[in-house]
């Protein structure tokens, strides 16, 4: 074989390893609806799948999915929004019978290395309140770019006085 093509060939399957990795899963209350953040990193273009799901009793239950099936107690509750680097899992009236383990699973296509997945238990009485925010916080780049281009800004200023 070409070492070339070799090279190439072991590139090409370590840019597959591992498309995207969960980063963070945190869940807080939005009055009285349940959110389920669900940060990564992705290191590729292509979709990505996800499923958000439960486990209480020893069994897995389905929440919102892009996956598989969703059960119908949750279908007219969940709904899911996915921005830059993260999906948002939203529990419209969340109760103490919807506590348990979440888990956030995320799938890019054409990625052979297997699903990435993180739990969070989730207790009513243990959730914090949602920071108004949170969203704008969780890609800092507009921030590091307005404080970079504040001396520039300065010196346009001072250069039209």
């Amino acid at each position: 074989m070409n070492p070339t093509v070799g090279i190439a060939v072991i590139l090409t399957v370590l840019q597959a390893a591992h498309c995207q990795m969960i980063k963070d899963l945190s869940a807080c209350l939005l009055g009285q609806n349940l959110r389920v953040d669900c940060r990564y990193e992705n290191k590729t273009s292509n979709p990505l799948s996800y499923e958000f799901s439960i486990t209480k009793d020893n069994r897995k239950h389905i929440i919102h999915s892009s996956i598989s099936v969703s059960e119908n107690v949750y279908r007219g509750r969940a709904n899911v929004t996915m921005h830059r680097n993260l999906v948002c899992l939203h529990l419209q009236t969340f109760t103490a019978s919807d506590e348990g383990v979440y888990m956030c699973e995320l799938r890019a296509t054409n990625d052979y290395t297997g699903n990435q997945m993180r739990n969070i238990t989730v207790i009513k009485d243990k959730l914090e309140k949602c920071a108004g925010f949170s969203l704008l916080i969780q890609n800092t780049s507009w921030l590091l770019l307005l404080l970079l281009s504040l001396p520039l800004l300065q010196a346009v200023d001072f250069v039209s006085l």
